[in-house]
């Protein structure tokens, strides 16, 4: 009797995993299917359309590695139920087996789940490795959150030396090709195939929010007196929409993100003119090399 407890015990303990499975299996057969670039489309089923390497090697992880290992642990426990439904229901089982304990089922539930997790955990460390240990880069954008907007940063020492904020498009008057809740009246700007540094902070009196650009593969808290940072390198111009995925306020859906890459040329002939537009809100911020200062 207490084994069949067991077994019956441990498949409604996996039963969780079985209820993804519906998720799962549409995601790994939409690898046919085109996702949105830079937002999520309608209809579309699996992950946005990776843009830079970062990115890419995320939706990697998850499709090579992640979704065959969820699957396959979802069909077994699916099997198990099936099999204790059948093997060990009253009229095929009437006298029960009294075994109260198994040493190599429980050794088996416990060290395999142990490795399935170390095999997970080698990639997902060194990914995690790379988005936080910054390469060298070719420029830096300072990022902070404010209820419920965010500014951004471009420093004096690398050209720039102006701050804007960015807020969302009054969504009464919405031109048309606009993006509800994404379109914002100040894009930040960055040149394609270039190492971008963010240095994502938030307001000092504000509140935690969390920067997100998922085409991009970027996600960092924005923490008031914190610096944190994070990179990316974008492949391919285009516009590239994120949203704050902390539940930081009463208008925390109301602060989206909007980065758009663009050629060197184009780039250059922004600075020159936000360098006009945004002169009045200028920044004498300096971004400090974090690698020289640690060599001291």
């Amino acid at each position: 009797m207490q084994a069949r407890h067991n077994l019956v015990s441990t498949g409604a303990a996996c039963l969780s995993a079985i209820t993804g499975l519906t998720g799962f299996i549409p995601a790994a057969l939409a690898q046919g299917f085109q996702p949105g670039l830079s937002h999520a489309a309608k209809d579309q089923i699996g992950m946005m359309q990776p843009a830079s390497t970062m990115a890419q090697d995320m939706v990697a992880f998850h499709d090579n590695l992640l979704l065959p290992i969820v699957t396959v642990i979802s069909l077994f426990v699916l099997g198990l139920l099936i099999y204790v439904i059948f093997r060990f229901n009253e009229r095929a089982n009437p006298t029960p087996s009294r075994t109260t304990h198994h040493t190599g089922l429980e050794v088996a539930w416990t060290v395999i789940p142990l490795l399935i997790l170390v095999v997970i955990a080698i990639p997902s460390f060194r990914l995690l490795t790379k988005q936080v240990a910054l390469p060298e880069t070719d420029m830096t954008v300072k990022v902070t959150g404010k209820q419920w907007y965010w500014t951004y940063t471009y420093p004096k020492d690398q050209n720039g030396g102006f701050e804007f904020d960015s807020n969302l498009l009054d969504q009464t008057k919405l031109a048309a090709g606009k993006l509800k809740l994404l379109d914002v009246d100040n894009e930040a700007v960055v040149p394609v195939g270039k190492a971008i540094r963010l240095q994502i902070t938030a307001d000092a009196v504000g509140v935690i929010h969390s920067f997100v650009i998922t085409a991009l593969g970027v996600r960092m808290d924005a923490v008031p007196g914190r610096l944190n940072e994070v990179w990316f390198k974008a492949e391919k111009e285009g516009i590239y929409y994120g949203q704050c995925s902390k539940l930081c306020g009463k208008d925390h859906a109301y602060m989206p993100i909007a980065f758009r890459v663009v050629s060197e040329q184009a780039y250059a002939a922004w600075l020159a003119d936000a360098k006009k537009k945004f002169a009045s809100a200028s920044s004498d911020v300096t971004v400090a090399d974090a690698a020289a200062t640690i060599r001291q």
